[in-house]
């Protein structure tokens, strides 16, 4: 069975929950093969956990400090050598960067943001700012898709995985971007926005950042991340980095509660892949209607307190 490599996203010493997605689609295709860029020894152990059979590692300077563009020539090479069935790569920023570097290099057809992938390579993805779904193949070269976080419920498969360093050249014309500092992000509780289960967001409705505080609250006590549509990112209620919407994060978590959040298309694009959507907006005819599974016309300072003291109630 042909490899299909599988290109590594991690944080802190653990892969991804996409990457665990990435894995788990892989397996359609062929035998999955991580690709790391950088240390690898924390890793090993939960993508073989997940089907990596093997696992490719770049740990260079070479390639850790620069930007995607040696990542790009190396994952080149390492096509040319393998020969696999297929690449799949998380359509990230830094990823999607990445895959259409790559896709110059191999002269190669590539799709993004896909939601899923055939046995044959076939993605299904969401165009149009969600007007329309597709179903799109590359018509030259193998299949190279980027697939959209939360798209796909890991699923463990254990392997006990190779590891197999990966030796570049790396050209000078990849290194015309320097990292030069590395600053950690500071973490809470919550789980990443693109990565959590439940997200509830805020939009315009809140009506001022203070209010945030109760968007904040909700998203805690069920464990979820905190978004924000854009509007209520230009109003300053709420930093960029929590945007979600087209010029934003993509998100699809099993449930989405947005609160007064208007629906336009901008943010629809963002979110409504989400398994269950719930919306409250004292306007009966805001366009996240068409959209939710579950909708409450009313005052969202009325309505939330009373289904977070509901909540408390089952817990």
């Amino acid at each position: 069975m042909a490899e299909v490599l599988v290109v590594v996203d991690s944080t802190g010493g653990e892969p991804k929950k996409v990457s665990l997605e990435l894995l788990t689609l892989a397996r359609n295709l062929g035998s999955p093969s991580a690709v790391v860029f950088g240390p690898a020894d924390s890793l090993v152990a939960k993508l073989g956990e997940y089907g990596a059979e093997k696992v490719y590692v770049a740990d260079s300077a070479d390639v850790t400090d620069f930007l995607v563009a040696p990542k790009a020539t190396v994952l080149a090479s390492l096509v040319g050598q393998v020969q696999p069935a297929a690449v799949l790569i998380a359509s990230t920023q830094e990823g999607k960067e990445i895959a259409g570097r790559l896709a110059v290099k191999l002269d190669n057809g590539l799709l993004v943001e896909a939601v899923d992938v055939a046995a044959d390579g076939t993605a299904t993805q969401v165009a149009f700012a969600g007007g329309t779904i597709v179903k799109s193949k590359v018509t030259k070269g193998i299949p190279l898709v980027a697939v959209r976080p939360n798209s796909v419920t890991p699923a463990p498969a254990p392997a006990n995985p190779s590891v197999e360093a990966v030796t570049v050249a790396i050209e000078e014309k990849d290194k015309l971007a320097k990292v030069v500092e590395r600053v950690a992000e500071k973490k809470g509780s919550r789980p990443e926005l693109t990565e959590a289960s439940i997200v509830v967001s805020g939009g315009r409705g809140v009506g001022n950042a203070d209010n945030f505080k109760l968007v904040e609250e909700f998203a805690d006590l069920v464990g979820g991340a905190v978004g924000a549509s854009r509007a209520a990112v230009d109003a300053g209620f709420y930093p960029h980095q929590f945007q979600v919407g087209q010029t934003g994060k993509t998100v699809s978590p099993q449930l989405y509660v947005a609160l007064g959040i208007s629906g336009a298309i901008q943010h629809r694009a963002g979110m409504q892949t989400s398994k269950t959507i719930v919306a409250v907006n004292k306007d009966n005819e805001a366009p996240i209607f068409e959209l939710a599974d579950f909708g409450v016309v009313g005052d969202l300072f009325k309505v939330v307190p009373q289904a977070l003291d509901e909540i408390r109630k089952r817990k």
